[in-house]
């Protein structure tokens, strides 16, 4: 009976800690990826959508911008899952990179830039805890975690294009060099 009733007290102290964390998280980063998703959304209207559509369609166009630039700016402006529309300016051959690339960098720049992922927040949370255990400030592991995702982010890309081509000559497919986009 002793042991149903230590049962019983882990599973209601369980939700009692699941509690106690979501209400910090709502004094704490909750508003804050809420200002940040504000903030991004006001400046993508003071800029304008269609200059954003016209610098995607540049960036497009060499495999630095296409996998570092145009992924980085489309996860810190447009947020997940929108980043992945800044894709359509892309020949067809280069979007399954793009697509690598702007999957991985939305979690990379998470510890810097919540609003980019905020789902997905806890995993960055998880990684920093560590750190916050060590009584270590945060901001370095983020920084660190930034630039190393966009190194690795690059080359996911471009290896995905790699593949990419490799596939498709095998299969027989041919990808096109030119956007479709409704733009």
């Amino acid at each position: 009976m002793e042991y149903l009733v230590r049962a019983a007290e882990w599973f209601v102290g369980l939700f009692s800690t699941g509690a106690e964390v979501f209400l910090s998280w709502m004094s704490g980063i909750v508003p804050l990826v809420l200002m940040l998703l504000v903030a991004m959304n006001s400046l993508i209207a003071l800029i304008g959508e269609e200059r954003i559509d016209r610098f995607a369609a540049k960036a497009g166009k060499n495999v630095v911008s296409r996998y570092l630039l145009l992924p980085f700016i489309g996860a810190f402006f447009l947020t997940n899952p929108a980043c992945f529309t800044l894709g359509r300016f892309l020949p067809e051959r280069y979007k399954p990179g793009y697509y690598a690339s702007v999957a991985q960098m939305v979690h990379t720049n998470n510890g810097l830039f919540p609003h980019n992922n905020p789902g997905e927040l806890f995993v960055w949370m998880g990684i920093a805890q560590g750190i916050i255990a060590l009584g270590l400030p945060t901001g370095d592991l983020a920084i660190r975690y930034l630039l190393l995702g966009a190194v690795l982010n690059f080359f996911g890309g471009w290896i995905t294009d790699v593949t990419t081509k490799f596939v498709s000559k095998q299969q027989g497919v041919v990808l096109s060099k030119e956007v479709h986009s409704n733009v």
